[in-house]
């Protein structure tokens, strides 16, 4: 395969200048050289980039395969979430100075220059520890196949959820037999259901938090209606834009009807966790909020975003697991690297604990996954995934959502209009479509995309 074409100097020139180095501290890079750890006789140098509660569980089952494997050291990093973590992994990867593991989100393996910054998996290896494409969602394992060749091995799906307070919803009849939240399948059941819920919540509460200020989670919450409205993006070629400025203006207006009938407050946005926590009925958050909510022991439920447009689906990314290029990858280590990564999906049990769904799907039918709660109540996500279009400037913080998440809220905001916003939406897409991906030089369309 040989050294990535893209040398580091060039890569931080395209990232924004050679002054980039001395921030990300490229000390910390490292060699893996250090003593291994005692009884082991092979290191695998795993970067990644969760904290908090995510970090925790992670370091919980880093050290159950420790305890399984004492022949294997890990050697793991933890860094910067976002952009931050994705240039140094890149960088490592172009100056043959990469970790043996790493995790990405899924949307970013396209434009990570597979075959250039990224090695493939040897999926027959991944068997041999119990890791088969037959026991993944289908769509979820395929958005990891790039020109025929696993790039990205999937651990989880994580998803937009729709919370709510059983307190509060009972009290407005809003609870069915089942101690859930009403069905909604359209839009005026949904307004509906907020008239109601706003009369049994407490003074000085909004309805509804829904991050209206922030650009990824109103550009989030756009792909997950624009995707119930079967919106498309391109065409399957990558050379012409196929988005539906008619349906994005129908999302815009739903969104921007939740500020304008006053069941979510701008000057709230910034609390809603808060909010929440404190008597308002219904959040609109990641997955990732769970041990959040848990942790406040309130009566509460979640639910995929509410199918008001008729096709189920939520917004849905994924942590995934890629090999970082190696000019010599193989033997042992490699071999320890397929082994590390296989035995955390195959155990993510624990991983589940912090609310993401296991992309190892017989996980999912464990009777200790099914008493989780209220994790299986939303677990049916995984097979309504609304993700973004699989091109180089998609994928979580990337560039597609730095362009137009900012429009969206503007919309949401009310300081433009939808149809305004819906047109230059496409203008954008229209405009990146044509740009070339800075780790390779190649459009989207030259990029080899296939699944």
């Amino acid at each position: 395969m040989g050294r990535p074409d893209l040398n580091r100097r060039q890569l931080l020139a395209t990232l924004g200048g050679l002054t980039v180095a001395g921030s990300f501290g490229f000390a910390a890079l490292g060699t893996g050289a250090d003593a291994l750890a005692s009884g082991a006789d092979t290191r695998v140098r795993y970067w990644n980039l969760f904290s908090g509660g995510d970090g925790s569980n992670m370091i919980a089952m880093l050290d159950a395969f420790r305890a399984a494997n004492p022949g294997i050291d890990v050697k793991d990093s933890t860094l910067q979430w976002g952009n931050p973590f994705y240039t140094k992994l890149a960088m490592a990867a172009a100056g043959n100075r990469a970790p043996d593991l790493g995790v990405m989100h899924l949307g970013r393996v396209t434009g990570f220059s597979p075959g250039r910054l990224l090695d493939p998996w040897d999926v027959e290896l991944l068997a041999k520890y119990g890791v088969r494409q037959a026991d993944f969602n289908p769509g979820l394992w395929n958005r990891g196949v790039i020109d025929g060749k696993l790039y990205a091995l999937p651990l989880d799906v994580h998803v937009q959820l729709c919370f709510y307070r059983k307190d509060v919803l009972r009290k407005a009849g809003l609870l069915g037999a089942d101690g859930r939240i009403v069905p909604v399948t359209s839009v005026d059941e949904w307004f509906d259901v907020l008239k109601e819920a706003k009369k049994a919540t407490k003074k000085g509460l909004q309805t509804i938090g829904l991050w209206i200020n922030d650009q990824n989670f109103q550009w989030w919450f756009f792909v997950a209606f624009y995707t119930q409205l079967g919106g498309t993006w391109f065409n399957a070629a990558r050379t012409e834009v196929t988005f539906d400025t008619d349906k994005a203006v129908q999302v815009l207006q739903f969104l921007r009807r939740h500020v304008t009938d006053g069941y979510a407050v701008p000057s709230l946005a910034s609390v809603n966790a808060e909010q929440f926590i404190n008597g308002a009925p219904f959040a609109w958050e990641g997955n990732w909020s769970l041990p959040v909510y848990s942790g406040a022991e309130l009566d509460y439920g979640a639910t995929p975003l509410p199918p008001v447009f008729g096709e189920q689906a939520t917004h849905a990314e994924s942590h995934s697991f890629v090999l970082p290029h190696q000019s010599d990858r193989g033997g042992a280590t490699n071999e320890a690297a397929h082994r590390l990564a296989a035995y955390v999906v195959t155990h993510a049990q624990q991983w589940a604990a912090g609310g993401h769904i296991p992309a190892y799907t017989p996980t999912l039918s464990t009777p200790a996954y099914k008493k989780l709660n209220p994790q299986s109540e939303y677990v049916s996500a995984m097979d309504h995934q609304a993700t973004e279009p699989k091109v180089w400037f998609a994928g979580s913080t990337g560039i597609l959502a730095q362009r137009i998440g900012p429009v969206v809220v503007s919309s949401t905001l009310r300081s433009a209009e939808p149809d305004t916003v819906a047109r230059r939406m496409k203008r954008e897409l229209t405009t990146l479509l044509a740009m070339k991906n800075p780790m390779d030089g190649r459009t989207a369309a030259q990029g080899g995309t296939a699944a």
